[in-house]
């Protein structure tokens, strides 16, 4: 689960522009996998999960690659 000590809380930004605010990481209970829980800071809301892989991975849209999340603001603690 290297990918899930990666990801803290706090806001990200999505490649496409969007803002989403990280509470924690969980273990997906069949299969091991780690999983990012989050809520969308636009829109209806709501709680969401995602493969922590899927989090960190790398896209390219545009011809330009980049981080589908990075963080913008750590929690403050």
């Amino acid at each position: 689960m290297e990918n899930e000590a990666q990801i803290l809380p706090g806001v990200y930004r999505h490649f496409k522009g969007n803002l989403y605010r990280v509470l924690f990481t969980a273990t997906h209970s069949e299969t091991g996998e780690a999983m990012v829980v989050y809520q969308p800071l636009y829109g209806a809301g709501g709680y969401w999960v995602r493969p922590a892989a899927m989090w960190n991975e790398l896209v390219t849209r545009d011809g330009k690659t980049s981080c589908r999340f990075s963080l913008v603001e750590p929690e403050k603690t």
